[in-house]
């Protein structure tokens, strides 16, 4: 039986990661579409799992990868739309039950740019 694998995704004004937990993964496969993601793998007992997640917004396919770990895979998708937030990874406004987002590794950058902008402007005057 498939199931889905547990996964934790956050926010950066480039990128949008996603992390799939699944321990000794083989057979990975990660579609990585404008528009959707689909993965699949199964562990070392033999457990299939699939997650397909149509996304909050467009991707650049292309210039989007996978890495893959003993405990995880990481998914990191370009946005097309650079510096804008997203507030959450699926088209729909639901959350399933296997998706968190992940606040070890999220931080509310949109203050930073602020900072940025500032520091530039005054550089800029100088």
């Amino acid at each position: 039986p498939r199931q889905h694998a547990k996964t934790l995704w956050y926010d950066r004004p480039r990128y949008v990661f996603l992390e799939f937990c699944v321990e000794d993964s083989r057979d990975v496969r990660v579609d990585i579409e404008e528009q959707r993601l689909v993965f699949s793998c199964k562990n070392a007992d033999g457990v299939e799992f699939y997650n397909e997640i149509n996304l909050y917004a467009r991707v650049n396919s292309k210039d989007s990868q996978e890495k893959r770990s003993d405990r995880s895979i990481t998914c990191f998708m370009r946005k097309w739309k650079e510096k804008v937030a997203w507030p959450r990874i699926t088209k729909e406004n639901i959350k399933p039950a296997w998706l968190s987002v992940d606040f070890d590794n999220w931080r509310d950058w949109e203050g930073d740019e602020e900072v940025e902008r500032a520091m530039v402007e005054e550089y800029a005057e100088v």
